[in-house]
């Protein structure tokens, strides 16, 4: 008979064990969900702090108007602005040893 009040108590001790850990994970998950927001308050702060002394600097002279950066500089993934924005030059395919590669159009002789 022992082992039967054993068993009962047992039984309530977990039920107890797990509501505790109920109410703890639901505590915590309330208060994970409320933190972020103080944060981006001051986000804000400094992203204002940023945005005011950013036009203090002078932005270098650029070529190509058309695609810039944030900071004024030119954008290097566009095509007219690398190589300084300047036109490509012309193809020359060359041979390890520097000499012109026959091979190819522009390299043979007219």
């Amino acid at each position: 008979m022992a082992s039967s009040s054993n068993f009962g108590k047992n039984v309530i001790m977990k039920k107890i064990i797990l509501a505790l850990g109920l109410v703890l994970t639901f505590a915590g998950v309330s208060f994970a969900q409320t933190a972020p927001a103080k944060t981006e308050k001051k986000a804000k702060a400094t992203t204002e702090k940023v945005a005011t002394t950013a036009p203090a600097t002078t932005a270098p002279a650029t070529t190509s108007a058309t695609h810039v950066k944030k900071d004024g500089t030119a954008d290097k993934r566009y095509k007219e602005n690398k190589n300084g924005g300047a036109k490509p030059q012309a193809t020359t395919h060359l041979k390890k040893d520097g000499t012109a590669d026959k091979r190819f159009k522009e390299n043979k002789a007219k």
